[in-house]
């Protein structure tokens, strides 16, 4: 009987089972926050503190699949807490004039703690007197410990390279930021917040309810695209993280070139590439609750249109039941709605997916990319 400390068992790759650990990581990192429909203010009072002086900025700064939650937590916090955000690459951010940087608070997010250059980013915060807050998955790592205040999550171990429960969590952790600012500065009741940490409770079991057809279908998939040398994801708003997100999980995974872009960029340039070899893979998912959702869900699908005339291979994710798009779509992959800040949460997975079975039929080793490390504790 195999050790499932020691072995992926019985998934054939640590990505996938950790892909499929997505939920209980979800669930164990909202329990730590939440009571129920409350946050538990014993490990949240710490947290709303920060949040007070950070009421005017907040600078996020991070790389990699982190900078990509990062990027959802701006819009998040902008949106609904009211507060403005910027986000730096970590590297970037550490040689970057004091003049710039103004005097905003700093969050760094990383998985491990150890990130060379997003420790160096919250070192050169703390130097210039500015609170900062950590984001990761190891509480006791140099960043949980150095950060004025720690909020980690609790993915548990992540073995493969490519982050997947790490990522998941820390776009939970962002929507629970987002709402514990919100009802400390007065922008949501606690009635109304009460009632989206119910919805975000019921994440996890959405997830696992579509994990085997979502496995299903993009096994299926995947074999059709595996001829592609590269890929254009697009998304609008929240999505266009995602879109990053995905390529980059291609990229690192598949060894494929891919790009995310926002999708009413793709006719200011990208739309050259577009051609038998390079697929789009179109973020259509939305909120039938939010105008402004529905909006820019309507502009998908305008676009949608244009490249189905363009003669574009065109992989879509969208709302299940949504025949819109996958009339005009090659290929679809359906996701439960909910409300729009959780999207990202979900529609995340699949496209893990896409770059777990995409790699495999490449007959790479997913666990351990070439080049790659799970930690960069080196500039």
């Amino acid at each position: 009987m195999s050790n499932p400390e020691v072995t992926p068992s019985p998934y054939p790759h640590w990505m996938l089972r950790e892909i499929h650990e997505q939920p209980a990581a979800l669930t164990n990192t909202l329990h730590r926050y939440v009571d129920g429909s409350r946050f538990r203010e014993e490990i949240c009072a710490p947290v709303r503190e920060w949040l007070r002086a950070a009421k005017d900025e907040i600078v996020i700064t991070a790389s990699g699949s982190s900078r990509h939650a990062g990027m959802v937590g701006e819009i998040l916090f902008e949106d609904i807490a009211g507060i403005h955000v910027d986000v730096e690459y970590a590297s970037e951010y550490t040689y970057r004039s004091e003049n710039a940087l103004k005097r905003a608070s700093v969050m760094v997010i990383s998985q491990s703690g150890e990130t060379a250059d997003t420790l160096a980013a919250l070192r050169k915060a703390k130097q210039a007197g500015h609170p900062t807050l950590a984001i990761t998955n190891v509480a006791g790592s140099s960043m949980s410990n150095e950060a004025t205040v720690s909020f980690p999550t609790e993915s548990g171990r992540e073995r493969a390279v490519p982050a997947t429960k790490s990522f998941t969590t820390q776009l939970l952790n962002l929507n629970l930021l987002t709402l514990l600012a919100a009802e400390t500065l007065g922008e949501l009741s606690s009635a109304e917040v009460s009632a989206r940490l119910i919805e975000i409770a019921a994440i996890p079991q959405s997830i696992t309810s579509q994990l085997t057809a979502w496995e299903t279908s993009i096994h299926t998939i995947a074999r059709r695209y595996s001829s592609a040398s590269s890929f254009l994801f697009l998304g609008r708003d929240v999505h266009y993280p995602i879109a990053r997100e995905g390529a980059l999980k291609l990229k690192e995974s598949a060894y494929l070139h891919a790009e995310g872009y926002p999708s009413g960029e793709l006719k200011h340039g990208p739309n050259a590439l577009v051609s038998e070899g390079t697929p789009l893979v179109m973020l259509a998912t939305y909120d039938p609750a939010s105008p402004e959702s529905v909006l820019r869900y309507e502009k998908v699908v305008h676009l949608l249109r244009d490249m189905r005339e363009q003669g574009a291979q065109i992989l879509a994710l969208a709302n299940t039941g949504d025949t819109q798009v996958s009339a005009l779509a090659t290929d679809t992959i359906f996701v439960a709605p909910v409300r729009e800040p959780l999207l990202p949460i979900v529609e995340t997975v699949p496209l893990q997916m896409l770059a777990y079975f995409t790699a495999i039929l490449h007959g790479i080793d997913v666990d351990h990319p070439r080049n790659l490390t799970k930690a960069v504790l080196a500039e």
